[in-house]
């Protein structure tokens, strides 16, 4: 048991490792596509292109990635394993040669009707033939894990967004500055991690359709379609408003600031993969729910001063990227509190998980999913990119707190939710404050007026009672 733990906690650094390694190239690689693509136009249809593959990518796996990793570990015979890979890789190859043919009988007119130029066209055919080696790279690299063979996954991962970033970077440099040569940098660098992922592939490649095997599959994978749909549209559905309601431009700026919000992950992605692990261990234990209690409050407040933080040094930080960019320093905090409010909901949904009732996450984010198109109908026409990040921010919202008021009656934490909305709401005030101060050019002290006042209203709240456990303990 011993060394199993090791194991875990060993292969959790290394995915740990991975994440963070993948997410800085790719933060890296930002001033240099956006250099290269000047105008935020071109790089909306990179992000919008990206958005598609994405939508894709969801109908390809449809759910088959978790029911794979069922039935993988579900019987020990190794022919039977190999059957349920292949079958897989068959179902998703299948559903990428289908999406290839449409896109090549229809190009021209699906490149009007989405890139609003026909020309654009090769750019639909390069993003199909990134998905084909996408779709397999996945897989096999899906099945190494399974297998244990971690070191090899991060490494291979790694080199991946590398390569990426490296042969992008040719291309643009070299042969065609524009969204074409990003996008024959990630066939380019398919291509190769293909080649070295050559000797576990064939074997998976050797397609096979068991019609038993694929039914039970997608009788496992269907029920678990919604959830991940819904979480789909919430984070990328405003793109394809802003498109329609705005242009390319305004897709580009909102783009570029989704982008530096998502690297507040790089501090939560640790957290978040040791608190389902570290959660479960203290389900029997009589004195955890004062502990979480504690851990609720202080790790909001962190999540506060966090957002504050971005806001105030998002105008510096934004500088990385030429002029026409700097724009979307302005929208990047309150995206990063939604991005915090997504990592959060795993926090404060311990009674959730403790009983087994994870379906009321789905009816959370399929309720959030279909508030957040509304919002985007209503309010991108009318208040652009501002619109999109409501959308996004209250969505999040809407899910989180459905998620809270579930999972404390099924598991009770001594927390006020009036306190915890009222300190969060307070740092998404001196947010708006920070970047009302910056866009009208006001004296930078100013904004040390807000944080100052910022920790008054935590002082004044009295947070350091529940956080040296007085008040759960009382209410308990």
């Amino acid at each position: 048991m011993l060394a199993q733990i090791k194991r875990l906690g060993a292969d959790s650094l290394l995915y740990a490792f991975m994440n963070v390694g993948t997410k800085l190239i790719a933060f890296i690689m930002l001033p240099i596509y956006t250099s290269f693509l000047p105008d935020p136009a071109e790089y909306g249809v990179l992000d919008y292109l990206d958005r598609i593959t994405s939508m894709l990518t969801f109908i390809v796996i449809f759910g088959t990635d978790s029911a794979l990793a069922f039935y993988y570990f579900d019987t020990e015979d190794k022919k039977k394993k190999l059957q349920y890979v292949r079958t897989v890789m068959g179902f998703r190859l299948m559903v990428v040669m289908l999406t290839g043919l449409v896109v090549l009988a229809a190009g021209p007119w699906l490149s009007k009707v989405m890139l609003d130029d026909p020309s654009l066209f090769y750019l639909l055919y390069i993003a199909a033939g990134v998905l084909l080696l996408d779709t397999v790279i996945a897989l096999v690299l899906t099945v190494l894990r399974y297998e244990f063979f971690t070191k090899k996954v991060v490494i291979t991962t790694i080199l991946k967004m590398l390569l990426i970033a490296l042969l992008s970077y040719a291309f643009l440099k070299f042969i065609s500055p524009s969204v074409e040569g990003i996008l024959y940098g990630r066939i380019a660098s398919g291509a190769i991690i293909i080649f070295l992922l050559l000797k576990p592939s064939i074997q998976y490649l050797k397609v096979s359709f068991n019609k038993d095997i694929l039914k039970e599959i997608l009788k496992y994978a269907a029920p678990l379609v919604p959830a991940s749909l819904a979480f789909w549209v919430i984070v990328n559905a405003n793109v394809f408003f802003l498109k329609e309601f705005s242009s390319f431009r305004e897709v580009g700026i909102y783009g570029t600031a989704i982008k530096f919000a998502t690297l507040i992950t790089l501090l939560t992605s640790g957290v978040q993969m040791a608190w389902r692990p570290f959660s479960m261990s203290l389900k029997e234990k009589k004195d955890s729910p004062v502990l979480f209690s504690k851990l609720y409050y202080a790790i909001l407040l962190v999540g506060g001063f966090g957002i504050l933080f971005v806001a105030t040094f998002m105008p510096w930080i934004i500088t990385l990227l030429s002029d026409k960019y700097h724009e979307a320093y302005k929208y990047v905090a309150v995206l990063s509190a939604a991005t915090f409010l997504n990592f959060y909901y795993m926090i404060i949904s311990v009674g959730i998980f403790f009983t087994k009732k994870t379906k009321l996450i789905s009816y959370a984010f399929g309720m959030a999913a279909v508030i957040n198109i509304g919002l985007n109908f209503l309010l991108i026409p009318a208040f652009s990119i501002w619109g999109s990040v409501a959308a996004y921010l209250v969505s999040y919202l809407i899910a989180i707190t459905y998620i809270f008021y579930k999972s404390q009656q099924l598991y009770f934490i001594p927390v006020s939710f009036a306190k915890m909305a009222f300190l969060f709401m307070s740092a998404l005030a001196s947010v708006f404050a920070i970047v009302y101060i910056q866009e009208g050019g006001l004296p930078s002290i100013y904004i040390l007026y807000v944080w100052l006042a910022y920790i008054a209203i935590m002082l004044l709240s009295r947070v350091d009672k529940d956080l040296r456990g007085k008040r759960a303990k009382e209410t308990l």
